[in-house]
């Protein structure tokens, strides 16, 4: 009797909690049919009836990425091309010129040419700004004319560049390029193998693997891995990766979502390298995604030192999702969550500021590792052993994401001989001369203190303000200006950290620049102390 009562009861609340999940379907199945329905219409007349010829594609590719825009900066539209370069990041093998490329309206400029590829080869350095490949000039190619320089294997290219404003030409072979994921390891003392891990493409745990079995050969008894300035990659390979350190059967990430087919737990699926090997981390500003999964698990699970600066903070997992005409929509799917539940998302793109920002978390929550040591969620990775010369703020991510060191990189390169890495040193009137090339170039930025200010005072201004407390505001504005530029000097260690970084690239390639490291890094060093002293390493990790 008891048995049918219950059952009574549980049919019709799960009826009804069925009836509530169709109907809550069908309500956003009706809405997005509905507004669907009417972009088509006024797609279709505002292309028959404007008062100008249209362009649709253009105009399509417009709204898609306005649209995108307001979600966050990883959910994007990738076109053909789009989907092909995806594929070729995530393996790690194309045809081309072998150099990092940034593209401006009407030049190309390169980067940074890889050493003993094609452009190497052809004479290209870092800053020279191409202006036609072939009979193309850039400035009036509409679409990325970085796409131009690739090409089948063996066929060859001509392009024109200035440099130090000289025109020049030359004839670049294009060859196979091969991005490894392991780019440099070394010993980096008698007992110290040293591996930099750049990108987590489909070579990242097997050449991580092949590195970490020659070094124990050479006699390596602990291991350093740096994951500095890695943006992150695939997923699979982070686990992959952290399962080197950790035994089958550990629990690495979890991800969460409101589509519960993304609800996942990822686990190390493999027999492990070494379990036991001291081991250290090193992370910055710029090590992100599934740099984030490996330093934030293997902390979690007490199994390495972090060393270094905060990371960049991005605890999303984005999915390629197929559409039509073989293009595809990357897609923000989920959260991903650490070993002790964090979620080390820095920004949030759901709840923006007035200016329409994205805002970044400033209350951390308080989590556990396995040995009971406090760690944080919502900023990044937060390392064991801090090193203050790899921290950043707004002006030193402003100098490097206006190109400004950069630029002076190539100034100093053409001004400057130098003939081996660690022999490599900016002196205080290199510095200084950096500082004036600052002050008397174009570079600007905004701080939030400022942003704020100048809202106050277009803000129906003559209706807050009196006269005199709108000019205190203004002067304050001046006042603001005037002390950015002292904080050259303040953050001079930091800022010096990124030039000589620049610099060393400039005459000895990536290999020359962590050649470089071993020699003189802080992050390095520091690492090779606390690995050289066991107890110390194991106080860190065994918590309180």
């Amino acid at each position: 009797m008891k048995l049918l009562l219950k059952t009574k009861i549980i049919v019709p609340v799960l009826a009804i909690g069925l009836f509530l999940t169709t109907t809550a379907f069908k309500s956003d199945f009706f809405e997005i049919a509905k507004q669907i329905e009417i972009f088509t219409t006024l797609f279709k007349e505002l292309n028959m009836n404007y008062v100008d010829e249209t362009n649709p594609a253009e105009l399509m590719d417009t709204a898609i990425k306005n649209m995108l825009e307001e979600l966050d900066p990883y959910t994007v539209f990738l076109n053909e091309q789009d989907v092909e370069a995806y594929k070729i990041n995530n393996a790690g093998e194309y045809s081309g010129i072998g150099a990092l490329v940034r593209s401006y309206d009407d030049r190309l400029v390169i980067v940074e040419p890889y050493k003993g590829y094609p452009a190497d080869k052809a004479g290209l350095k870092a800053g020279d700004e191409i202006v036609t490949i072939g009979d193309i000039s850039v400035a009036d190619f509409k679409d990325d004319a970085a796409e131009l320089l690739k090409g089948a294997n063996n066929s060859s290219v001509s392009v024109s560049y200035l440099r130090q404003g000289k025109l020049q030409s030359t004839t670049v072979e294009r060859s196979a390029i091969e991005v490894d994921a392991v780019p440099f390891y070394r010993m980096a003392d008698d007992k110290t193998g040293y591996i930099v891990l750049s990108r987590f493409n489909s070579k990242a745990s097997s050449q991580t693997e092949a590195a970490l079995i020659d070094l124990k050969e050479q006699g390596a008894e602990q291991i350093i891995l740096d994951l500095r300035g890695n943006p992150g990659g695939l997923l699979s390979e982070a686990i992959n990766v952290t399962n080197l350190f950790v035994p089958k059967g550990e629990l690495i990430v979890t991800t969460k979502s409101n589509v519960a087919k993304f609800n996942q737990e990822y686990e190390t699926r493999k027999k492990p390298f070494d379990t036991e090997i001291p081991l250290a981390i090193l992370v910055d500003g710029q090590s992100a995604s599934a740099s984030e999964i490996v330093s934030g698990g293997l902390q979690d699970l007490d199994r390495a030192v972090i060393v270094g600066a905060r990371s960049f903070g991005k605890g999303l997992v984005q999915r390629p999702l197929k559409l039509t005409y073989g293009t595809q929509l990357k897609v923000t799917i989920s959260r991903y969550y650490t070993p002790s539940g964090r979620c080390i998302q820095s920004l949030d793109y759901w709840n923006r500021d007035e200016a329409g920002n994205a805002v970044r978390n400033t209350e951390f929550q308080e989590f556990r590792t396995r040995n009971g040591r406090k760690v944080t969620d919502g900023g990044g990775v937060d390392p064991d052993i801090h090193i203050d010369e790899l921290k950043t703020n707004e002006l030193i991510r402003a100098l490097v994401q206006n190109h400004v060191v950069f630029d002076y990189a190539t100034r100093y390169y053409y001004a400057n001989n130098l003939d081996r890495p660690e022999a490599f040193e900016l002196k205080p009137s290199d510095y200084q001369s950096f500082v004036d090339y600052v002050s008397n170039s174009s570079f600007s930025f905004e701080t939030q203190t400022e942003i704020a200010l100048e809202k106050a005072l277009t803000d129906r201004e003559e209706v807050v303000f009196t006269d005199a407390i709108a000019e205190d505001f203004k002067k304050l504005l001046a006042e603001i200006e005037t002390s950015k530029l002292k904080a050259l000097n303040t953050y001079s260690r930091e800022i010096s950290r990124q030039l000589g970084d620049e610099i060393i690239k400039r005459y000895f390639y990536r290999e020359g620049l962590y050649e470089y490291y071993l020699e003189k890094d802080a992050a390095i060093l520091s690492a090779r102390q606390v690995l050289s002293q066991p107890q110390r390493y194991r106080e860190i990790l065994q918590g309180p």
